[in-house]
């Protein structure tokens, strides 16, 4: 589909098995979810949509500097 890092820097998973490797066909790495509190990103995109009302209760910290959800299924919408 054409993401890679110049549209995502990285993305978290909790899975330690995870972390430390990359997104399939891209070159995007997989961190911990703590590397947000790190870089601080001015939005979150959110891909598992069915999830979202638990990350954004899990990442509610990201507000505190502005940050922001992007949620793209079934439509886009920032919170």
């Amino acid at each position: 589909c054409g993401i890679r890092t110049d549209f995502l820097d990285y993305t978290v998973d909790r899975s330690p098995y995870k972390q430390g490797k990359f997104l399939p066909g891209t070159h995007i790495p997989i961190f911990p979810p703590e590397e947000i509190w790190e870089t601080r990103p001015t939005y979150l995109f959110i891909l598992p949509w069915n999830l979202k009302d638990e990350i954004m209760d899990q990442m509610a910290g990201i507000r505190d500097w502005g940050g922001q959800f992007i949620v793209p299924i079934p439509e886009v919408r920032i919170y």
